[in-house]
């Protein structure tokens, strides 16, 4: 039996490669150093660039089983709760051939894996790749003492990549600080104010500081995230909050009554640090390449994350399903399609960031522009994202 390819991560990124180089007629085995393959974290958006691939993946049908079109986007102020535009998404899977969905990150996961052993792709759990060797005739993976042999290895391990530690491919590539902590909850929707319990997304934009919510699960939850500036922070480190310290921390004492009522219904606020790596023009060497975080990690001010490693597993898909590629120059053509596109909204990701974050006159002439460009404006203006 041939070599499998082998993804080392189950996340949403390595579960649709494997996905996709299945769909292409390759062997294709998972490694996941986890015991078992459960999602932690909460929401995740997915965009229509991300939703029209998973379509071709046959999974539309799963998707909408698990996931809530929001009817619009808001873009509030959180000092007082004016909404600034209003983004209406309802149009959005005439005009880009998928709509905006939210999900439960781990219902996501959860679509994805289904689907991948549908196809025939085996998932190993509690395997850890601990170092590889390649050769013109293949690689040679470390798991765990085990020798294995893969026709080619695709790093999705995350931003924490230890294959895109072994590549070398950029001096200085540890993992650094964005100086952003993201705070994330889930909430009973009967506990939501009530004005805020609609199948709406809001954004809420203030000083240093922004929170983005949306309902999950047949509105039954709604999945909160609260991104804080490290040096604005005006508490002590801690790993949980609740929602009244949250609230402290952000300086929203005097802020919109709906906002800091939403803040103090999370009773646990669970803080992740959010990090950040080099923006890499090449992901791979020979046979091994890298995909999702482990390539392009990006901080999630256009909600972009998982929907760039989607698109990064159909482009992977796509030059695989060529017989006339070699390994070497499938996943060369892999990565020249991709790089280009993944560095722009890592940029844009890291502007968008600034511009939510603004204060004083420079918060006032970005709520006029806002208001001015309404949300119809908006989506035109991020439309290269989207098509």
């Amino acid at each position: 039996m041939a070599a499998p390819f082998v993804v080392v991560g189950a996340g949403i990124g390595g579960l649709a490669a494997a996905i996709a180089l299945a769909r292409a007629g390759k062997r294709t085995l998972v490694l996941e150093r986890a015991e078992r393959i459960e999602e932690v974290g909460a929401g995740l958006q997915i965009s229509p660039n991300a939703g029209r691939v998973l379509h071709e993946f046959g999974m539309r049908a799963a998707l909408d089983a698990v996931a809530i079109e929001p009817r619009a986007l808001n873009i509030r102020r959180a000092a007082d709760g004016a909404v600034l535009a209003r983004l209406p998404l309802a149009a959005a899977r005439e005009r880009w051939g998928a709509p905006f969905r939210v999900f439960h990150r781990a219902d996501l996961q959860k679509a994805l894996l289904d689907e991948a052993l549908r196809l025939g792709v085996e998932i190993r759990t509690a395997a850890r790749c601990d170092g590889f060797a390649q050769d013109e005739d293949g690689v040679r993976l470390d798991v765990g003492g085990e020798a294995l042999a893969a026709e080619a290895l695709i790093g999705a391990d995350g931003l924490r990549s230890t294959i895109r530690d072994a590549l070398g491919l950029a001096a200085s590539d540890a993992p650094r600080p964005t100086g952003l902590t993201a705070w994330r909850t889930l909430i009973p929707i009967e506990t939501a104010p009530a004005a805020l319990r609609e199948r709406e997304t809001h954004i809420w934009l203030g000083a240093s500081a922004h929170i983005v919510h949306y309902p999950l699960r047949d509105a039954s939850i709604v999945s909160a995230v609260a991104i804080l500036e490290d040096r604005a922070d005006r508490l002590p480190a801690a790993d949980m909050r609740t929602g009244e310290e949250l609230a402290r921390a952000m300086g929203f004492g005097r802020w919109s009554r709906d906002l800091r009522n939403l803040l103090e219904a999370g009773e646990e606020w669970r803080r992740w640090p959010l990090y950040g790596r080099p923006e890499l023009a090449r992901w791979g060497r020979g046979r091994v390449a890298l995909l999702g975080d482990a390539a392009h990690p990006m901080v999630p001010f256009l909600a972009q994350g998982a929907a760039q490693a989607i698109e990064d597993a159909a482009a992977l898909g796509r030059m695989f399903a060529d017989e006339r590629a070699t390994v070497e120059s499938a996943l060369d053509a892999y990565q020249s399609a991709r790089a280009e596109r993944a560095i722009r909204i890592q940029r844009a990701s890291r502007r968008q960031g600034a511009n939510c974050h603004y204060a004083g006159p420079m918060a006032a002439l970005r709520d006029a522009a806002v208001r001015l460009m309404g949300g119809k404006g908006i989506l035109a203006r991020n439309a290269w994202i989207y098509r």
